[in-house]
């Protein structure tokens, strides 16, 4: 199985990567990629050590795979894939979002529906299948980018000015498809092996050009990555940034310039049913967002240890109304612990044997996450107060003769050294208030979706409000007025 060592020195291979107006010549030692990398590497590492119980024998390639790669065939073996996302979202404590599983996750869910892929003109079942057990045997990363440009959300692609601005065919030819455009949001596609390229929104009549679905590889020719501006560069220090020095992802706009899609690494060609049909049909939005939640609860998790010490530090733990903000966390925390466990235990296997979460408990859960992480955040907020203002202005301030002393002194509590407090006060200042807590926020609110059409689109159509109603109907049914 693939190490971090071999990952990191594959990313070296031409990809056009552009910060700062300037074209980046090495990911792994760009400041602004380097670190995420490494987290990404560590990854690789924890499931090429078998000690770690990730990997099993895919009946797919005969071989070892990593498991968050894998479909599961049972109850058992989605559990064990929880296991495996865990052990991957523990590493990073929930701040990577996009994990090599996010997409992984999609991919296997489309292998295992084949079908759904030959319902078009053409018949490109093989493709998924064949691209999947490359996934598994070698153990790639790929990020995504599914959304469209936000050049007017008025309207689609084929009513906007200008040609192709959204990702599209130009031409096929013999050798594939020209596409042409761009695409967003590509998180952590500076740093991936490969680019899953399609479209989640719903596209109109006249867009048939742009439902596509296809696979390339990062340093494609033609292919660029434009990236937000990166925080990790502006960190001081791990010590007065511990979550942006180590897991700031790269967001990327990816722009196609007549960029060739060789057939075989086609999924959908100007299908529009079928571009929607490869998430909804196939169980992968399902899944895959399994995976995000397993990942979200791992983080609200964290953030709740970083309160509750928080709390013992500043030495109000037993003052009964930080209680109260303490068993709220905790309560808020367990809500979506309680419902990955809850999709886990009512899955059931679709048509073709994969087991597919309970979507009641799943969708529930996203459908209330947009109030849930920034009411966390709130009661963070609440409990450093200003102690995350009045902090030393770097670790330099702990080592320096000039103010060590004063530091050591003024910033510290009852039995916690202060370097201990300024630590644990500048890890809270990264969840709550950096740039990278910033864009954090903003992802947790919208990486689904934005609310309104995860609480209407999925939570709302996927609760089953077949059964209450029915409850309803027949109390109602069981009693008549008086004058009856």
């Amino acid at each position: 199985m693939r190490t971090g060592a071999e990952y990191l020195s594959s990313l070296n291979d031409g990809r056009v990567v552009l910060v700062d107006g300037e074209k980046v010549d090495d990911v792994t030692t760009h400041p602004a990629f380097a670190p995420v990398a490494q987290t990404i590497a560590e990854l690789f590492d924890l499931a090429a050590d078998p000690a770690n119980g990730m990997q099993y024998t895919a009946p797919e390639t005969g071989g070892p795979a990593n498991r968050v790669f894998g479909i599961p065939r049972s109850q058992e073996e989605l559990r064990a894939r929880r296991e495996a996302i865990q052990t991957w979202a523990q590493h990073t404590h929930g701040w990577v979002g996009r994990s090599p599983d996010h997409v992984g996750t999609f991919l296997a869910s489309f292998a295992a529906h084949p079908e759904v892929f030959a319902e078009g003109s053409r018949d490109f079942s093989a493709n998924v299948t064949a691209f999947h057990r490359r996934l598994l045997a070698d153990n790639l990363y790929v990020s995504y980018a599914i959304i469209p440009p936000q050049v007017s959300r008025a309207t689609t692609a084929s009513g906007w000015e200008g040609e192709f601005l959204q990702v599209g065919v130009v031409r096929e030819t013999e050798e594939g498809l020209i596409v042409r455009g761009s695409q967003m949001l590509a998180t952590g596609a500076a740093i991936a092996d490969e680019i899953l390229v399609s479209c989640i929104k719903p596209l109109g009549p006249d867009d048939q050009d742009f439902a596509v679905s296809f696979v390339v590889p990062a340093n494609a020719e033609g292919l660029k990555l434009y990236c937000r501006r990166p925080y990790a560069p502006a960190a001081t220090s791990s010590f007065d940034y511990p979550l942006t020095s180590r897991y700031d992802e790269p967001d990327a706009l990816v722009v196609f310039d007549d960029v060739l899609i060789p057939w075989d690494r086609v999924f959908v060609d100007r299908d529009i049913a079928g571009v929607r049909r490869q998430f909804f049909d196939t169980g992968a939005h399902a899944l895959g967002n399994w995976q995000a939640q397993i990942r979200f609860a791992t983080k609200l998790r964290f953030i709740a240890g970083v309160a509750r010490r928080v709390t013992q530090v500043n030495g109000v733990d037993k003052i009964p109304s930080v209680q109260e903000k303490l068993g709220e966390l905790a309560a808020l925390v367990a809500g979506v612990e309680s419902a990955v466990l809850a999709a886990e235990y009512t899955a059931t296997p679709d048509e073709a044997g994969q087991w597919v979460p309970g979507k009641r408990a799943l969708y529930g859960s996203m459908g209330l996450q947009s109030e849930i992480y920034p009411r966390v955040l709130s009661i963070l907020r609440d409990l450093v107060g200003g102690g995350v203002l009045q902090l030393p202005s770097s670790v330099a301030d702990l080592t320096s003769p000039l103010t060590s002393g004063d530091v050591t002194h003024y910033v510290q509590s009852p039995g916690v050294p202060s370097e201990d407090r300024i630590k644990l006060f500048k890890l809270a200042w990264d969840i709550i208030g950096s740039e990278f807590a910033g864009r954090h926020q903003q992802y947790e609110l919208f990486y689904a979706g934005a609310p309104f059409v995860v609480k209407g689109a999925y939570t709302y159509r996927n609760y089953g409000y077949e059964e209450p109603l029915r409850d309803v109907e027949q109390f109602l049914a069981a009693y008549k007025s008086e004058t009856a």
